[in-house]
């Protein structure tokens, strides 16, 4: 397929996956920007210079961003919302807008695509982990080692610092958390016979974030990349601003490695009172085959010595409408694979339980990309 043909095949299907017909109205600016870059030769031309490895529309998206950061008087930025304030409203001039502030440009995003890789830090995603921890924790009275796969900025290693709000379908909200954290976390559930186990975050006595490039938020550049990667949700990028505050508040140790190459090292690292749970969320799903394969034996040896848990949050595999499994192996739903084949990328939540050398698996759920809703499908 040609390149720009699989450029605009990509930004279609993250348009459709973040701001599918019901999400709600706040995501229309990130189906415009994405829908923009399929649609408009100028914006296509430039995602599609970048190696397809590297997420062109996402790569692209973000170094605009980063740009109009610099920028803040262009006409453009006032269709981005800022943390803490609202989602400004759509209207026709935004895409005129965003093609003549990227054509001016064009140079400097060029030089931003070259320099930076899309690395998006969705705190909100521990709306989909923490479920899944509290399952664990209702089988398991041990105080937990999170290990943070893919860690980026160690947002996810936060977890329970946290405030959860959960919204069932017949409108009962659940809440967990810290009732005084700053970083507030919500979301929809779609499942009638949710939740699983009493929803707590887990007690974590030691913490650890394992990244090949681990993220210094202390360095203003840096922190500025972070909040560009964030889709221009306002409640996405109030939630990423206020999650950063924690993080510097609360420094968390990080390995620099391979995820496959440190885990013998991480695991070494964890106290054997523990119990040791591995988390990534979009993560794996950017591994090569063999490198997926060879994390997943990585697991299953350290299985054999001690007890663990993985869960994983990421898209179906390979990743694109021909995925036919999850990052862990496990079989979905068929309708699953066919709303993927549609378009509607989604991450699946995905546990697998060792103790004493036997492993179990469990498909729990699946979830929006950038945390606005969660169907619980795991049985009570």
């Amino acid at each position: 397929m040609d390149p720009r043909a699989t450029v605009a095949e990509q930004a279609r299907s993250i348009a459709t996956a973040w701001s599918p017909p019901d999400a709600p109205a706040s995501w229309w600016l990130t189906a415009a920007m994405f829908t923009a870059i399929a649609e408009d030769d100028e914006l296509l031309d430039l995602a599609a210079a970048i190696p397809l490895d590297r997420l062109p529309p996402l790569l692209l998206s973000a170094a605009i961003r980063f740009c109009l950061d610099e920028h803040g008087n262009d006409p453009l930025a006032a269709y981005f919302p800022r943390p803490g304030g609202e989602q400004p409203p759509e209207d026709d001039g935004f895409r005129p807008a965003l093609r003549d502030f990227a054509g001016s440009r064009a140079p400097a995003l060029t030089q931003l695509c070259r320099r930076h890789r899309y690395q998006m830090n969705e705190v909100g995603r521990c709306l989909d982990v923490v479920p899944a921890l509290a399952t664990v924790a209702a089988e398991d009275p041990r105080p937990l080692a999170l290990v943070d796969l893919g860690t980026g900025a160690g947002l996810g290693l936060h977890l329970d610092r946290y405030r959860y709000t959960y919204t069932l379908p017949d409108g009962t909200e659940l809440r967990a958390g810290d009732e005084r954290s700053p970083v507030q976390l919500s979301c929809a559930v779609r499942s009638r016979d949710w939740p699983p186990a009493p929803i707590r975050p887990p007690d974590v006595a030691y913490r650890l974030g394992v990244d090949v490039e681990p993220l210094d938020l202390t360095d203003p550049g840096t922190a500025r990349w972070l909040a560009a990667c964030v889709p221009p949700e306002v409640d996405a990028v109030t939630r990423f601003a206020a999650a950063v505050d924690v993080a510097r508040q609360h420094p968390a140790p990080t390995m620099r490695g391979d995820l496959v190459e440190a885990l013998t090292a991480v695991v070494d690292e964890v106290p054997r009172d523990t119990l040791l749970c591995l988390v990534d969320t979009y993560v794996h799903v950017f591994l090569p085959p063999e490198r997926l394969a060879a994390f997943r034996e990585a697991a299953t040896r350290i299985g054999r010595d001690r007890d663990l848990e993985w869960i994983s949050v990421d898209p179906l595999v390979p990743l694109g409408p021909a995925a036919t499994g999850t990052v862990q192996g496990l079989d979905v739903p068929a309708d699953w694979l066919r709303d993927n084949r549609d378009g509607g990328v989604f991450g699946v939540i995905g546990r697998v339980s060792v103790r004493d050398g036997t492993r179990r698996t469990e498909v729990l759920g699946r979830a929006h990309p950038g945390a606005a809703w969660l169907e619980w499908t795991a049985r009570p």
